[in-house]
């Protein structure tokens, strides 16, 4: 687990459903100014994205090299390939879990299942004590508007927090500090995905609607929102409206979807007119053609935004946090399906643009700081990478502080004890082919059949 002597930083990236896949790989290819090398991990589980859902990404990244596996064998990747820096964009307990992992592979007792404060070994083989470990970086995705303080204690103990806005930064510093954790890592930085062609202006001719896995989660709320764009269309002959989708049905994304907008459009009553059409791809190619973004709380609404796209967050389901809308208070963005009908187009708040990391127009209108915004990022990556040596990753979470918590995070990613030794030969060979089958079959029956089931129960 040497730290690379070339001067090609070695990063690896270890993503569990799409999205993240795209902060992750993105995020790495911020990380250094110069050349980096990148290697994919996706943590397999129910939400591993398929092929389509990578190449759609769009992350520069070849997708056939990126590798399938699970927490252990992520580790002992890390043990053996040697990379200067790991992302881990994970959601918040996998993040824990690979924390107490990577703590413990350089950590004394670590060969016998115990790191030195009482830690699980996670799941390690017997690791040389003294190998110098990655600067290890994590984050989130996109709008943090739920479980902020649940998300960032199982993120404590990365080298590197990045918070996605100067918002995100002054949130999560209160919340370390609040319990007493150390809060340096916590680093500004901004989105990895913004960028794109400044908005020109000109005609509405082109509505997009970005959809939300779970946002609304109700049949009912789907169907509404649905329904009235769908009649936007019709008002509106002369546009073009799209109902940008993040997954084909059966595929799953950071979010399940167990209500799918293309099932409950082929149960509209009357149809959909000539000029709806439902689109998938990469968002910054469909925000190339867009006048008007329209969302319950997407990112896509950030994305959109720096652009300098008019954009409207939706108030018909109310501004409620279950929603994520609330995230917007301030932002001069939220509008009603009523007012868009008849022509509202929202203006937002450039101070409010400002602190959430966004640059109006893009780069190009001088409305941000936007081409620097990885500035501190890299700063603090070369000063850790430079280190002599690198402290021990210390999550907030231990067995002594969490002990009715943390046992059950690393029981959920099998982390939680330390293997047997490799069994050779034939034996080894049935166990992973039955491992693997397994596998296949629960990730069918979570992504295919378990939805079916759930929606049969509503009939």
């Amino acid at each position: 687990m040497q730290a690379s002597t070339s001067d090609v930083l070695r990063v690896a990236v270890i993503a569990d459903s799409d999205t993240r896949w795209k902060w992750g790989a993105l995020t790495a290819r911020r990380l250094s100014v110069g050349e980096a090398e990148l290697s994919g991990f996706l943590l397999r589980g129910r939400a591993t994205p398929t092929p389509r859902q990578l190449a759609e990404v769009g992350a520069g990244v070849d997708t056939a090299a990126v590798r399938e596996v699970t927490g252990a064998e992520f580790l002992r990747a890390v043990e053996q390939d040697g990379y200067d820096v790991v992302v881990l964009a994970l959601v918040g307990g996998a993040v824990q879990a690979m924390l107490h992992g990577l703590a413990a592979l350089g950590s004394p007792g670590a060969a016998a299942g115990t790191a030195a404060d009482g830690t699980s070994a996670a799941g390690t083989a017997a690791v040389s004590k003294s190998a110098r470990r990655p600067v290890v970086v994590t984050g989130y995705v996109g709008v943090v508007y739920e479980k902020l303080a649940d998300g960032l204690l199982l993120r404590h103990g990365a080298d590197v927090v990045l918070a996605n806005s100067l918002h995100d930064a002054e949130r999560f510093r209160a919340v370390y500090e609040g319990v007493g954790a150390d809060a340096s890592a916590v680093t500004g930085s901004a989105l990895p995905f913004l960028g794109g062609a400044p908005y020109a202006g000109g005609a509405l001719k082109t509505v997009v609607f970005a959809a939300q896995p779970s946002v609304p989660a109700s049949r009912d709320g789907r169907t509404y929102l649905l329904r009235r764009l769908v009649e936007h269309a019709r008002l509106h002959p002369d546009r073009e409206v799209l109902l940008k989708l993040r997954s084909q049905p059966g595929e799953h994304t950071t979010h399940i979807e167990e209500l799918p907008y293309q099932k409950l459009a082929e149960k509209l009553p009357g149809g959909l007119p000539a000029n709806f059409r439902l689109v998938y791809g990469h968002m910054g190619d469909v925000l190339d053609r867009t006048d008007l973004l329209v969302t319950v709380s997407s990112t896509a609404a950030l994305e959109s935004l720096h652009r300098g796209i008019p954009t409207a967050v939706l108030t018909d389901l109310g501004i409620r946090e279950a929603l994520g809308n609330h995230h917007f208070l301030g932002s001069g963005c939220f509008a009603s399906w009523d007012q868009l009908d008849s022509g509202a187009s929202p203006a937002a708040d450039p101070a409010w643009l400002a602190r959430q990391g966004v640059a109006a127009g893009g780069p190009a209108s001088g409305g941000g700081s936007y081409g620097t915004a990885f500035d501190a990022v890299r700063e603090r990556i070369a000063r850790l990478l430079l280190a002599p040596q690198l402290p021990p990753i210390e999550p907030y979470y231990t067995h002594v502080t969490a002990p009715g918590y943390l046992p059950g995070i690393l029981a959920r990613y099998r982390l939680d004890a330390a293997p047997a030794a490799e069994t050779g030969g034939v034996r080894r060979v049935v166990r992973d082919a039955v491992r693997d089958a397994a596998r296949g079959a629960y990730r069918h029956g979570v992504q295919r059949v378990a939805p079916v089931i759930r929606r049969m129960g509503e009939l």
